[in-house]
């Protein structure tokens, strides 16, 4: 281990499309998986490499914070930031057989829609579709209006739109791909049945993470795969637990659904060299990246091994699930295979959808629309925090540094169906853990979604929930302790 400062080769390039911050983030793990950096290197400090490079901290602060979440830097305290003990990625082969990829659309319970009734609802998985600019949406759909239809829709989806999203997925995260390996598709598990239908045969093993998305599960099974629950824990899918006979793995590695973990750069490597040596395709669905209250998007999977990952994103969380569109990145060849099978399934994205999504993608709409979701969902969800993490309430939250939800473990002997009766009562709706898990539950908790409820109702929500916890838990432990 080194004592003194790494000399760190790293240049900030203003005249560079890329932001400074990202600069810095890219060449650190460009040093450390070359070789140039090792395990236990002590970097600059943050007011060091600023001085050296001519750039503010904050740059450096950004680009070190990026680094720690996904674990390339470790801190020791009192001493520094270290490189963490991190094996450089081996090499893929230079005549890498371009292998099948998957696809799935975001991971959010399949529940109807909030209604009109008297409860706040804290359901998962819908965004705020009334923070939409109405005149930003209008402009979108007049836009699609104007468009001919045409004679027979492009199965690979509009060319303007994949050339679109190539560049879109380019700027917000990092990932280096051209329109020839994107596909339109009608959301994650739309994305997800294409590639089961590719990919999969009668029998075939299919893993998805547990808990994990239930929509996923259900696609799968309907396309005759044998489904086999994998283990996840604070950070996201194990790998070393997963079997060697799976043919496809489903994963939300940016932030694992529901339980919240991000997958650490040790286990992205440790889940691809497993994909290489079983022949596995793994799904990177990434169906909630844009909304980071911690540091920025995580670097998504896909950009580690795009021979054996197939990338799914999804419209539905970051703008709205009614404009039923997703996408799916993956080899050319495995975009191609899909694009032909796709016609006999009978399975398209209505044009009008795509023109509209095309229109807010060119305007710059959805990218500021986003910038305001980010802003407006951080507050909803600090507010469940500051009211749920207090000594009275005596709960743990996961999963609550990213997102449009978290996880609320309850303590050992209080069931969550009792928490979700007696909040009903007193007019906050819940909903139970249960149902991510395809065996019993290893985790007693609820999922509170923050997504579609004002910010007014949300604080209400938790305050009323935080409240109602308080109780409970203290009968709950007096019951204990009179047992013993």
């Amino acid at each position: 281990m080194t004592t003194s400062h790494a000399n760190l080769p790293i240049v900030a390039d203003r005249a560079d499309g890329d932001p400074l911050a990202a600069q810095v983030s890219t060449q650190v793990r460009s040093a450390v998986t070359g070789g140039v950096l090792h395990a236990g290197d002590r970097l600059p400090s943050t007011r060091d490499l600023a001085a050296t490079l001519g750039v503010s901290r904050t740059v450096v602060t950004t680009a070190y914070a990026s680094l720690f979440a996904e674990g390339w830097l470790e801190g020791r305290h009192g001493s520094g930031t270290y490189v963490a003990d991190v094996a450089p990625a081996p090499a893929a082969p230079a005549t890498a057989p371009a292998t099948a990829r998957a696809a799935a659309d975001d991971p959010g319970p399949r529940e109807p829609a909030p209604g009109a009734g008297s409860l706040i609802e804290l359901r998962p998985g819908i965004p705020w579709a009334a923070g939409i600019d109405p005149a930003a949406w209008r402009r979108a759909w007049r836009y699609a209006g104007t468009q001919p239809p045409s004679p027979w829709p492009d199965p690979h989806g509009l060319p303007g739109l994949r050339a679109e999203l190539a560049a879109y997925l380019r700027r917000s995260r990092a990932l280096s791909v051209s329109p020839a390996d994107v596909l339109v598709t009608r959301g994650v598990s739309g994305g997800l049945a294409l590639l089961a239908a590719a990919l999969l045969r009668p029998g075939d093993k299919a893993g998805v993470e547990e808990p994990g998305y239930p929509a996923a599960r259900e696609v799968l099974t309907r396309a005759g795969a044998q489904v086999v629950p994998c283990r996840v824990d604070a950070h996201g899918v194990v790998p070393e637990e997963l079997p060697g006979d799976l043919r496809l793995l489903y994963t939300t590695p940016a932030h694992q659904y529901p339980l919240g973990g991000r997958l650490p750069v040790a286990r992205r490597q440790a889940l691809t060299a497993w994909a290489r040596k079983t022949g596995a395709v793994v799904v990177e669905d990434d169906y909630d990246s844009e909304f980071r209250y911690d540091v920025g998007p995580l670097p998504a999977l896909y950009s580690m091994d795009p021979e054996v990952i197939v990338y799914l994103g999804t419209a539905s969380k970051a703008l709205t699930p009614a404009v039923g569109a997703g996408w799916l990145v993956a080899s050319p060849a495995l975009v191609e295979r899909i694009a032909l099978l796709r016609p006999d399934l009978g399975e398209r994205v209505p044009e009008p959808g795509q023109h509209a999504l095309l229109a807010l993608l060119t305007s710059g709409d959805l990218e500021r629309h986003i910038r305001r979701m980010r802003l407006e969902y951080a507050r909803r969800r600090a507010a469940i925090v500051e009211a749920l993490t207090t000594p009275a309430a005596p709960c743990r939250l996961l999963g609550d540094t990213a997102g449009l939800h978290v996880v609320l473990e309850l303590p050992a002997g209080l069931p969550p169906e009792l928490v979700v009766a007696e909040a009903a009562k007193r007019g906050v709706g819940l909903y139970v853990l249960d149902r991510y898990f395809a065996g019993p539950p290893s985790i007693s908790g609820l999922i509170l979604g923050y997504g579609a409820t004002p910010l007014t109702q949300v604080r209400r929500a938790a305050a009323v929930l935080a409240t109602l916890l308080a109780g409970l838990t203290s009968v709950v432990l007096r019951g204990a302790a009179g047992q013993r």
